[in-house]
């Protein structure tokens, strides 16, 4: 039987992805060899292996795989050399998502991720999951001086991940001081700008402008003017992301998305509850106030209930279909140096996603 043209991109990104997974031995080699090999430092090296072992590399690498097939539609038949230097530099953005969610976890009060528990949850580890976060975000600048401290666009890399992490905890403090986990529920700054302005800094800079923006410095595309008409369109694209993201952490199964929702326990100004809030009646809203933001089963199956009577399901549906529609209408037109395939990938990968 002949296969379809699904079938040969499903193969493809099978061989992109058990590529970029080979390369991950050689991250963790280089990370922790040097440490393993002084007495003085050898059990925190050890010890640090494993941390790596067991919160980077199980995710779905979206971000990561991203450099490397954008790097490829940008480049005309790139050296392994450099495909491999891409695929380096992937691995630098999924150690910045790690470092990213062993932290949110701790913050979230997060029970699992990525079908195990969380980090700061395994037995033997509590706290000092906080320690292990900043050894991953050190790893970067190691990996990037070992690996790209010859290229000319070295610096552009170095700032360019430091502005990211800068953008990203921003966004991460804008998130948790606008509702607090353990604070009374208080639904006043919880409105649609607000939520933007969350999603923009903690999302959609890291997972959406990071990687795209990596392989056009690998390019050498450097120039203000291409890389923020890329950073428009992919900003955007990290909005509706998140917006799904924030839908599958209540409707998601667990055993698909790999961890457990708790965006209505936690209080968090998330998509759902901002939508509910705008369309719900005064009764309603009074029910939420006195049910979102708390650990107990019963207070989470009422807010559950008010969102299937606001029907918030079929609205966050609506969205996807016109959000998705939006995006790939904006990237149809865009007039830039970046092929209109960079984009269009990463819309294709994330619409319609289960997980």
């Amino acid at each position: 039987m002949a296969q379809t043209s699904n079938d040969v991109k499903k193969t493809k990104d099978a061989t992109e992805l058990n590529e970029f997974d080979a390369v991950f031995i050689e991250i963790v080699e280089t990370l922790t060899k040097d440490g393993k090999e002084n007495c003085e430092i050898s059990d925190a090296y050890n010890w640090f292996k494993e941390a790596l072992e067991y919160n980077v590399p199980h995710g779905k690498k979206n971000r990561g795989i991203s450099v490397v097939t954008s790097f490829k539609k940008l480049v005309q038949d790139p050296s392994e050399e450099d495909i491999k230097l891409a695929q380096i530099m992937g691995w630098c953005v999924e150690l910045l998502q790690a470092f990213f969610l062993v932290s949110d976890d701790i913050m979230d009060h997060s029970i699992s991720r990525r079908g195990l528990p969380c980090w700061y949850k395994k037995e033997g580890v509590g706290l000092i999951a906080i320690n292990d976060a900043f050894f991953m975000e050190c790893s970067i600048y190691k990996l990037l001086k070992k690996y790209a401290s010859h290229k000319p666009y070295y610096i552009n890399l170095v700032e360019l991940f430091l502005q990211t992490t800068l953008q990203t905890v921003t966004g991460q403090c804008l998130d948790l001081i606008t509702a607090p986990a353990e604070a009374c529920v208080d639904f006043s700054k919880f409105n649609m700008k607000r939520y933007n302005a969350i999603v923009k800094w903690k999302t959609a800079f890291y997972s959406f402008y990071l990687p795209v923006a990596i392989a056009m410095y690998m390019a050498g595309i450097s120039d203000e003017e291409t890389h923020g008409k890329a950073k428009t369109i992919l900003l955007e694209m990290g909005h509706f992301f998140q917006v799904q993201d924030d839908y599958l952490d209540c409707y998601g199964t667990p055993e698909i998305i790999g961890k457990i929702g708790t965006d209505i326990q936690d209080n968090k100004c998330g998509w759902l509850i901002v939508k509910a809030l705008e369309i719900a009646s005064d009764e309603q809203k009074k029910e939420l106030e006195a049910s979102y933001g708390r650990w107990d089963d019963d207070a989470i199956v009422r807010v559950k209930n008010i969102y299937r009577e606001l029907d918030i399901e079929g609205v966050y549906k609506q969205y996807e279909e016109q959000s998705y529609e939006s995006i790939t209408q904006v990237i149809k037109s865009l007039d830039s140096d970046v092929p209109q395939e960079v984009f269009l990938d990463f819309a294709n990968r994330i619409y319609k996603r289960q997980k």
